[in-house]
């Protein structure tokens, strides 16, 4: 009888430690899944990066050079109505959008920085060809000036008395929150005032000497990430920023985590809204408790893996965290 139990403990035991190995190859194989799609991620954002550094050192030798190149700069290019300038998008693909805002203290200063910077937008036209995901790139300077390609309807869209230097894409890059002086990403989506709606930025600082002359920025959507990266995978997944902020995600996943409701019930369409709120989507603010749970243990926990035990439709997720920016990319499973 003794022998008869001690096999039927083994075998429970073997069946057991089977079962567990079962378990963390299955867990390794999402974690794998979920590194891939950080990789591909971050390759796109690291070659944008590396290619927005060297337009950055660009436009500071274009500083540096300030006095000799303004000796001679050319034709001023533009033609200026008021605060914008008047060409339209799609009729030269040469061109940015200039902007010189009422809120700039020397507009005749302003004016000869368009004339300093006017090979910029060679150097933009190419990076852009270069980077599908990117909507658009820019500049916006202390003086209040802001190049834009490609270019834009401006005069309906930018209010022409903001300060542009109260936005994060400028001051994220400054020199109290950016002493490195190097490329920074803006972790969370914003509205863009130029109209492309729930933005995702990175951004180069522009010194001259020791003071902040301008701040480079592309822009990405958060419509665009989730179409060419979420979409592209099987599987209920969500971007969140360390904050517990839903950067973007399917519809399905957000919908099972007790969030707000959708308008149109689609997120890509409640994100394209002005009136939307990003903290409203914020997994520590969802209606379930084992919601909350599930972003602490990733979030603060810095944990893998959660199961859910009284939700009725979930039954696990898992999350890793990216390398370059602070962002976590969340696997939901539903229980069935």
């Amino acid at each position: 009888m003794k022998l008869v139990k001690f096999v039927a403990i083994a075998l429970f035991l073997v069946s057991l430690s089977a079962c567990q190995q079962e378990a963390d190859e299955n867990l390794e194989q999402k974690l794998a899944r979920l590194k891939g799609l950080i990789e591909n991620l971050e390759s796109e954002g690291q070659q944008m990066a590396e290619e927005l550094d060297g337009i950055a050192h660009f436009y500071e030798k274009l500083v540096d050079k300030k006095d000799s190149i303004l000796k001679n700069p050319g034709p001023f290019k533009y033609t200026m109505n008021e605060a914008f300038s008047t060409n339209l998008p799609g009729q030269d693909s040469t061109l940015s959008s200039i902007i010189i805002l009422n809120t700039t203290k020397d507009r005749k200063k302003a004016e000869q920085e368009v004339l300093l910077t006017n090979s910029l937008d060679s150097a933009f036209a190419v990076f852009f060809k270069r980077n599908p995901m990117a909507v658009q790139i820019y500049s916006n300077s202390a003086l209040q000036v802001s190049r834009v390609y490609p270019a834009y309807d401006t005069k309906n869209i930018v209010d022409p008395d903001i300060d542009v230097t109260q936005f994060n894409f400028y001051y994220e890059a400054d020199q109290k929150r950016n002493p490195s002086r190097g490329l920074v990403w803006i972790p969370d989506a914003y509205v863009d005032p130029a109209g492309k709606g729930w933005i995702l930025s990175l951004i180069h600082p522009v010194y001259d000497r020791d003071s902040l002359f301008a701040v480079l920025g592309v822009d990405f959507t958060v419509l665009d990430v989730i179409n060419q990266y979420l979409d592209a995978v099987k599987g209920s997944f969500l971007l969140v920023n360390s904050k517990g902020d839903i950067v973007a995600g399917k519809g399905d996943a957000i919908e099972a985590l007790s969030m707000p409701p959708l308008k149109n019930h689609v997120y890509r369409e409640t994100i394209q809204e002005d009136n939307f709120r990003i903290s409203d989507f914020n997994l520590f603010h969802s209606k379930s408790a084992e919601v909350r749970n599930m972003a602490q243990s990733f979030l603060l926990e810095k944990k893998n893996l959660f199961d859910f035990k009284d939700e009725p439709g979930l039954k696990s997720a898992t999350c890793l965290s990216f390398q370059k920016i602070d962002w976590y990319l969340i696997e939901l499973f539903p229980n069935y």
